[in-house]
């Protein structure tokens, strides 16, 4: 029987994808593409939304792991936080593969869509691995605070670093690509599993301006800077290996590249507390 082309919207979650995997299969329906809320796409095929169903979501996650192998759920999972272009649809093809094949395609490289696929995953793990060294916090108001603009969505994969790293801290962690901050309080937030509640939480913050740093901050970063120069070696400098261990896309948000007029953005310090409040109401 012929499946009928057709393309999803979704809410742009990983649930919600295999939320539409799982009505693909149901409905005998091939997703030709899929669109998020914030993607703008015109498509000649017949468009249907897909609601996120967690009963669904879950089904369909727990079968990678029979049919196809653990090392291919978490394959699938990772792929799906990658900047891989059309990564929906193309995840979409390896599950349907991987269903038709089980374990053994993980190691077919000779088809494209798994190679791209472990390409996108080895970039995504990099870029996790970088931002451990490279993630710069500051005090804003009792709350750690750090920014960063990575390609890939990588705050589910410096959750556990940076949990266990701070576990007695405050922090947050805004990603400015992906819009979405990593909170964690040691206090516990409501609404989790164990009796303290759970200690962290992946949330959208669509408009989140970091405050101006206050005297005592300023001071910190500009003894950083100050050391970040001092152990410098003039006659032994090299920009491009420099650029090679430390990529310029990352500097922007460095304290030590930064000036104090760079870092004074409008806002306040209690944009931390904020959105410390907006967890707890979870």
């Amino acid at each position: 029987m012929k499946w009928t082309p057709v393309a999803y919207a979704y809410d742009g979650s990983f649930a919600g994808f295999l939320s539409c995997v799982f009505e693909s299969y149901l409905r005998r329906e091939e997703p030709m593409c899929f669109s998020a809320p914030e993607e703008e796409r015109i498509s000649l095929y017949p468009e249907r939304s897909v609601p996120t169903d967690a009963a669904r979501a879950r089904r369909v996650y727990a079968s990678l792991a029979v049919r196809i192998s653990p090392a291919g759920q978490a394959l699938a999972a990772r792929g799906f936080l990658t900047c891989l272009e059309e990564r929906e649809r193309l995840l979409y093809q390896f599950i349907r593969l991987g269903y038709q094949r089980g374990s053994a395609l993980l190691r077919d490289l000779t088809d494209h869509r798994v190679a791209a696929l472990h390409r996108a995953v080895r970039h995504l793990n990099e870029e996790a691995h970088k931002y451990t060294g490279f993630v710069r916090f500051s005090d804003q108001g009792g709350v750690l605070l750090a920014e960063i603009e990575p390609k890939n969505q990588v705050l589910p994969l410096l959750r556990g670093h940076f949990c266990a790293r701070y576990n007695t801290e405050a922090f947050l962690i805004y990603d400015r690509t992906h819009r979405q901050v990593l909170l964690h309080d040691p206090r516990g937030l409501p609404g989790g599993e164990n009796p303290g509640g759970r200690r962290w939480a992946i949330l959208p913050a669509e408009d989140f301006r970091a405050g101006a740093p206050g005297e005592e901050e300023r001071a910190w970063r500009a003894l950083w800077r100050r050391f970040y120069d001092t152990i410098a070696i003039e006659g032994r400098e090299n920009e491009r290996c420099r650029r090679t261990h430390m990529p310029k896309r990352y500097w922007n948000c460095m304290t030590e590249f930064q000036s104090d007029g760079a870092e004074a953005l409008p806002g306040a310090g209690a944009a931390g507390r904020a959105l410390l409040s907006q967890a707890e109401e979870l």
